[in-house]
C-alpha cells in the first residue's frame, strides 16, 4: 500500500502539485488507509468507503473536510484505474453530506428581555424603537417586513398582523401584550408626512428605513452593555429559538415564520390560525399574562 501512494505521490509532482496539496492529499488517504486496515487498495469496495465516510462523520469531522477527503479518495482510484489494477472507482456516485449550515444566531430570553427594556420610551424615537423591537420579537418579523408594515395591516382590537412576505406571501401573526402595550403608545406619538401609512417613521415623518433600523439596534445594545453585535433578525431569530424552546410545537413555529420548515425550504404547511395563536399565547415569553 505504501508502494502505490509512494507511486501516486510522484504523479502528483509531475502534475506540477504544490508541496502543500501533495501533503493533503497523502494525509487523506492515510486516514483512509487506517481506517481500511488491514484491507489493500486494490480490493476496496463502495461500502468500504462508506463505512470510512461515516465513522469520520460521527467522529465530528466536517461535511467540508468529507467532501475534500472523498476528492482526494476519489482521483487516487481514478489514477489506479488509470494504471489498470482497477476495473472500477470505489468512490464513483458517493457524494459527502450536504454542507453543514450555521447555526442561526439567536439572543438568550434573559438577554433578549434585558436588550428591550433597556429601551426606555423616554422620547419619540425611544418610544418607536422600543414598539419596533417589540414587535419583531413579538412576531417574528423580518427587518423588511417591519419597515414595510402599514397601518392597515394591524387589528389591534384582535391583535393581529398580516404581513406581507417572501415572495408577496401574506400570513396572519398574533401581537403579543408588551408589544401590543408599547406599539398602541407609538401611534399616539407617530407624526407622519400627509399620505404616509408607514406604522413606522422616521424623525421627519417618512417610511422607517432598513439602515435606520439596524443602527439604532446597535446602538442599544452598546447601551446595554450586549457582549455582541446584534441586528434585527436576531430577533426573528429568537423568536423562533424561544417559542420552539417553550412549546416543541416545530409545524406552529413554522407557520409563524413563513416558512415551511426552519431549514428554508418551500413546503408550506397548512395549520389552522386558531391553533397557531393558542400555542403562541401559551408559550411566547412576551405574550404570557404575568402573575
Amino acid at each position: 500500500m505504501s508502494d502505490l501512494l509512494q507511486d501516486f505521490a510522484q504523479q502528483l509532482r509531475l502534475q506540477g502539485k504544490s508541496p502543500h496539496t501533495q501533503d493533503a492529499y497523502l494525509r487523506d488517504l492515510q486516514a483512509l488507509q487506517t481506517l481500511l486496515e488491514p484491507a489493500d487498495w486494490l480490493h476496496v469496495s463502495a461500502g468500504d468507503i462508506r463505512k470510512a465516510m461515516a465513522i469520520l462523520h460521527a467522529g465530528g469531522m466536517r461535511s467540508r473536510s468529507l467532501a475534500r477527503k472523498l476528492s482526494s479518495w476519489r482521483q487516487f482510484f481514478d489514477w489506479l484505474l488509470r494504471q489498470q489494477q482497477l476495473d472500477a472507482n470505489p468512490c464513483l456516485g458517493l457524494r459527502a453530506p450536504k454542507q453543514d449550515k450555521p447555526l442561526p444566531k439567536a439572543l438568550p430570553v434573559d438577554g433578549t428581555a434585558a436588550l428591550l427594556e433597556h429601551i426606555p420610551p423616554e422620547d419619540t424615537l425611544s418610544l418607536r424603537d422600543r414598539a419596533l423591537f417589540e414587535l419583531m420579537y413579538s412576531s417574528g418579523l423580518r427587518l423588511s417586513e417591519a419597515v414595510s408594515l402599514d397601518l392597515a395591516d394591524m387589528d389591534l382590537a384582535d391583535q393581529l398582523l398580516r404581513v406581507r412576505g417572501k415572495g408577496n406571501k401574506t400570513r396572519l401573526l398574533p401581537i403579543g401584550r408588551t408589544a401590543l402595550t408599547y406599539l398602541q403608545q407609538w401611534l399616539q406619538e407617530r407624526v407622519a408626512e400627509p399620505g404616509c401609512q408607514a406604522v413606522f417613521v422616521g424623525r421627519y415623518g417618512k417610511r422607517l428605513g432598513a439602515r435606520q433600523v439596524q443602527k439604532r439596534l446597535a446602538e442599544w445594545a452598546i447601551r446595554t452593555g450586549m457582549d455582541r453585535h446584534v441586528h434585527p433578525h436576531m430577533l426573528r431569530h429568537s423568536f423562533a429559538s424561544h417559542l420552539l424552546q417553550s412549546s416543541g410545537d416545530l409545524r406552529a413555529v413554522q407557520e409563524l415564520l413563513g416558512h415551511a420548515n426552519l431549514s428554508s425550504t418551500q413546503i408550506y404547511t397548512a395549520l389552522d390560525f386558531q391553533h397557531l395563536a393558542k400555542v403562541y399565547d401559551a408559550a411566547h415569553p412576551r405574550a404570557r399574562k404575568k402573575d
